[in-house]
Formats: structure tokens, C-alpha cells, sequence
């Protein structure tokens, strides 16, 4: 017995143009956890400071970028960025203030991440 395209089941036919759909979308960069669970202990201790009181995370093509705000309505005060086509030159994290200047690139996610990361030394 043959089942011809009218006697098959309609949500297997789903199922194969959503596999069909889902090839068809191109790689994303994203964060990985613990990349992720670094930002966004960083991003918690800002705000309970109040300092920060919004981000944003955006997965393009060839970066990923977590963009955090003072205010939802304005621009981010600074950018972290993860461009892996850096990976072997530069590095592939980036920290970027809102005037477009990149205050610190390299390797590591921790080392970039204390040009903003700076604790208070009582003197």
C-alpha cells in the first residue's frame, strides 16, 4: 500500500516543511552560558547599585551584542560585543562606550569585562 500526498497525515506534512523552514535559517552568534551568566552578574550588581536599568541582546549574523541602558528610551552606555571573525586577531569580545569608542577588546571575557567591572577601593 502506497499512500499518495492526499491520504498523509497533515501534521507530518507540518513536520517536514518546518524541518524544510528551519534549515533554511542562517547561523546565529549567540552567547554561551557561561558567557552569558558572567554579563548578567555584572548587569545584576549594576543595577542594585543604580547604575544601569535596562539591557537589550541582539544574535546577528556574524556578532552577538548585549547592550545596556541607563534609560530604555536612550541609547546603550555601552555595548558588549561578540565578534568570533575576531577570534584570532583582536579577540572576540568587545566593550564599546556610547560614542562608538571601544575602550577594551581581547580574548577573554573577564578581562574585558573589568574596563566597566571596577570595584571601589576604600582608601
Amino acid at each position: 500500500m502506497s499512500l499518495t500526498s492526499e491520504d498523509a497525515d497533515p501534521s507530518e506534512q507540518r513536520a517536514v516543511a518546518r524541518g524544510a523552514a528551519a534549515g533554511s535559517v542562517p547561523n546565529r552568534v549567540t552567547f554561551d552560558r557561561y558567557e552569558l551568566n558572567r554579563i548578567l552578574n555584572l548587569y545584576g550588581r549594576m543595577v542594585a547599585d543604580g547604575e544601569w536599568r535596562d539591557y537589550s541582546i541582539d544574535f546577528l549574523k556574524e556578532r552577538a551584542v548585549f547592550s545596556v541602558f541607563r534609560r530604555s528610551s536612550e541609547v546603550p552606555l555601552y555595548r558588549i560585543e561578540k565578534d568570533p571573525r575576531l577570534a584570532r586577531k583582536q579577540g572576540m569580545y568587545s566593550v564599546i562606550s556610547a560614542t562608538g569608542l571601544i575602550l577594551r577588546r581581547g580574548h577573554e571575557l573577564e578581562r574585558v569585562l573589568l574596563v566597566i567591572d571596577r570595584k571601589l577601593a576604600v582608601v
